[in-house]
């Protein structure tokens, strides 16, 4: 169990961390997202012990990490899939970490296949893509069997197959009984994969919550309803009159708040006005995120111009 609680950090004038809280239960995978800036990658070094907070603490397995005899075999992780010496080959490179905690050999080609790295294991990792590097930062990871993770932005550089493959390999350490801490921008993949979600903002944590929680949530009291352009209008007047209220998405889609699914189906089908499809809307995690996110986001791009103004 990863347990971060009250870490503040400033580096100059800039606060990093403002009371960051939170913990990461074995048997899940729990997202770590925020937007740049949000102090994610500070939280995930103070809990390595690469930086030292000015308040608060991070344990894992209620203990500080630089106090570990053999940290590699308490938690695992994966700051930057570059930090290699490319000279060496893949199973070197596993090779020197295992000997620096006492493991044998044979758990080096043991993790090179649960990475699916072992047709690979004698080439130099200097010359491995993105991708490659990422298994061979997880076999890395992995190498002390630890019973929990901790992993910055493992989706980066990976193809289709590789996603998936992370996507379930992810999932099956949580099923282990591991804590695994995951950072992530991608949160299609976030939304497949994790079990719960740190949102963090500003230094601190602004939602830490059950994904499905979270999205029932978000997605609440919103209706869409698909109807041909004839009817649309009668749809609309006849839910702004029930006290919906009701926007064009466009020339036949209505988005509708303040009414139930089953209640727009119900006022409709008495005032005989037809429509093609009543749905609930089911929100995705980037919308969630999004939402609450919004004012918490640090920096932030000036707005696109509009297709006159480029064309001007």
């Amino acid at each position: 169990m990863i347990v971060v609680n009250g870490l503040r950090k400033r580096f100059g004038s800039q606060t990093a961390l403002d009371g960051m809280t939170f913990s990461v239960e074995p048997g899940q995978v729990t997202g770590f997202v925020g937007p740049n800036g949000a102090g994610k990658s500070t939280t995930m070094r103070v809990i390595l012990g690469l930086d030292a907070p000015d308040a608060g603490t991070a344990l894992v397995g209620g203990r500080p990490y630089r106090s570990l005899s053999r940290p590699l075999c308490h938690l695992g992780s994966l700051l930057d899939a570059g930090a290699l010496q490319p000279g060496r080959t893949a199973r070197n490179h596993l090779l020197w970490l295992a000997h620096s905690q006492g493991l044998p050999g044979r758990r080096v080609d043991e993790v090179l296949e649960r990475a699916g790295l072992q047709g690979v294991a004698r080439r130099a990792a200097g010359g491995f893509s993105l991708g490659m590097r990422q298994r061979l930062g997880i076999a890395a990871a992995l190498l002390g069997d630890p019973p929990a993770l901790m992993l910055d932005e493992p989706f980066n550089g990976m193809d289709p197959e590789g996603i998936i493959w992370m996507r379930r390999h992810l999932r099956g350490l949580a099923a282990e009984g591991r804590a695994v801490l995951v950072s992530s921008h991608l949160m299609s993949e976030l939304q497949d994969t994790a079990d719960h979600v740190v949102v963090a903002g500003r230094g601190r944590v602004i939602a830490d919550t059950n994904i499905a929680a979270l999205l029932e949530s978000a997605g609440a009291g919103r209706v869409t309803l698909r109807a041909d352009a004839a009817s649309i209008d009668a749809a609309a007047g006849v839910l702004t009159a029930a006290g919906a209220v009701v926007t064009r998405a466009d020339a036949r889609t209505l988005a509708i708040t303040g009414l139930a699914a089953e209640a727009v189906v119900s006022l409709l089908t008495s005032h005989a006005v037809p429509f093609a499809e009543v749905s609930s809307h089911r929100a995705t995690l980037e919308e969630a995120y999004l939402e609450l996110t919004r004012d918490a986001v640090e920096f932030r791009a000036a707005s696109s111009p509009s297709s006159s103004e480029v064309t001007r």
